[in-house]
Parts: C-alpha cells; sequence; structure tokens
C-alpha cells in the first residue's frame, strides 16, 4: 500500500492488496422471474403526474406488442391500482407472491393490492417502506417482462436510494411541471441518478398547457416553460409536454386508464422501446 493511500479505493487505478472492490446493494430478483429492462420514473417533487406517466408508458409499450409491468413503489401514495381499477387482493403461492394483471395483461404490484381496505393509510417508518419495495422485486413473480417501469415516491430520500441501490434500473424518466421550483427540484433528481451512475432517458413535462377547445389555442396555465433552460444544461432529451387534458383525467378518475387516446407520450415510448 502505498504512502499516499487516501484509503478510497473507487478514485485509485492501483491492484494493491489492500482493494476493496465497491459493495453492491443490488437485489437479485425472485428466482422465477424474467425481466428484461427496468425503468424507473422519477420527480424530486410531488404532485406532478409520476403515476400518469408510468401509467401510459406501460400502456403503449403494451399496446406495441411488449409485456409490460408496474412496481409501484410509492408505498404511502400508490396510485397505479386507481387508474387501471384494480381493487382486487394480489395472491400468492408456494413460491412467491403474484402480480396483479389489468384488462389488457399489464402486471401490476403496489401495496394498495395487499391491502383488505384499499382507503387504510399506510402508516410505516422509512425502512419498513424501503423494506417493502425491496420485496416487490424479490419476492413477486414477474413472468416474462419485456419492460418494467418502477413509479418512485418523490424526492430523493430514504425509498428512491433504496430503488436506486437494490433495483437495477436500465434508466430513468424525469417527470416536471413548468414552474421554475420544480424545475431547481428536477435538477436534484438528475443529479443523483448521476451520482448513482444510471443514465437518464430523458424528462417529460406534465400540466405544461391547456388547449382552448373552441380555438384550439394552447394556453400556458402555470407561465412559460423552463424545460427547454433545464433539459440543455444537462444534455438531456424532451421526451413529451403533457397538456392538462380532462379526458386524461376523467380515463384515470374511472379507471381505465389503458383507454386513454393521445399521441403525446410517443416518442418516450420509442425512446424506451429502443432499449430492447
Amino acid at each position: 500500500m502505498s504512502e499516499e493511500c487516501t484509503h478510497n479505493c473507487s478514485t485509485c487505478s492501483q491492484n494493491c492488496g489492500e482493494r476493496k472492490e465497491p459493495q453492491s446493494f443490488l437485489v437479485e430478483p425472485h428466482e422465477m422471474s424474467s425481466i428484461k429492462k427496468v425503468i424507473g420514473i422519477v420527480s424530486g417533487k410531488g404532485g406532478v403526474g409520476k403515476s400518469m406517466v408510468t401509467s401510459m408508458l406501460a400502456v403503449l409499450l403494451n399496446r406495441k406488442g411488449y409485456h409490460t409491468a408496474i412496481l409501484d413503489a410509492d408505498v404511502t401514495g400508490p396510485s397505479i391500482p386507481k387508474a387501471f381499477g384494480l381493487h382486487e387482493m394480489a395472491r400468492g403461492n408456494e413460491y412467491g407472491i403474484l402480480p396483479c394483471t389489468t384488462k389488457t395483461g399489464i402486471d401490476v404490484m403496489s401495496v394498495n393490492l395487499l391491502l383488505e381496505d384499499e382507503t387504510s393509510p399506510v402508516v410505516w417508518r422509512g425502512p419498513v417502506i424501503a423494506g417493502t419495495v425491496k420485496q416487490f422485486w424479490s419476492d413477486v413473480i414477474w413472468n416474462d417482462v419485456d419492460f418494467m417501469f418502477v413509479d418512485m415516491p418523490p424526492g430523493t430520500g430514504d425509498v428512491p436510494l433504496t430503488v436506486f441501490q437494490s433495483i437495477p434500473l436500465d434508466g430513468i424518466i424525469v417527470v416536471t411541471s413548468p414552474q421554475e421550483l420544480v424545475s431547481l427540484i428536477v435538477e436534484k433528481a438528475v443529479n443523483m441518478a448521476a451520482m448513482m451512475n444510471i443514465p437518464v432517458l430523458g424528462v417529460v413535462e406534465n400540466m405544461s398547457y391547456v388547449k382552448c377547445p373552441d380555438c384550439g389555442k394552447e394556453i400556458r396555465v402555470f407561465g412559460e416553460s423552463h424545460l427547454d433552460e433545464v433539459a440543455g444544461k444537462h444534455q438531456l432529451k424532451v421526451l413529451a409536454r403533457l397538456p392538462i387534458d380532462p379526458a386524461l383525467a376523467r380515463v384515470v378518475d374511472q379507471g381505465v386508464v389503458e383507454l386513454f387516446e393521445g399521441d403525446w407520450m410517443d416518442s418516450a415510448a420509442e425512446t424506451v422501446e429502443a432499449l430492447l
């Protein structure tokens, strides 16, 4: 060992006897699972539409003929089952837990599918929530999945960190809204991904505008977008700009998001598809 050793092996290329490789926190999936690509849907702030984007991507790739799945890691605010009209409880067998399946064949696992009363609050501390997310990966049998989308909780705390470290993400998509404050917080999510060495596939802006039903004019309800500025700073691709659309909100509220119509997310779906 050199006298100049800093004891930080990640910054050193010497192959000395004291060298220790960085510890991996990746968790193995269930031995019966088969998952080709895993994409995290993230944001540094809540309420920007991660679940909406997650649902739409899973539906679009499903329409293309791929088997898609959603791991709902937003344990204290699970909304994926509602969007797909799933109300039954998940089942299990002697081998593991089985995800619920939507009408068009999308596999879903969420804490709401394990509660007898889906309106019961999940009042758990961080380590328990993080452990649950890991179990959704390791104890659930995900059968022949082409694309799994992980609906992440907001921020950069326990659970997002657990997902970044425990699940082998092939990339993340960052969701934002037009306000400058949210753009600042998006940068935190991008920087966290960089720290974890996970590629950012691009950015989706939700609530970008509302279209006048009479004249078709696009109205910027939240002011001018800062998305291009943030994306350019980090060399990120702008994948989509989603409008405030009552029809889109309605299919989610009615639990039939699989019936949504619109081409706003087509580019994002093509970017994900290119990973295979």
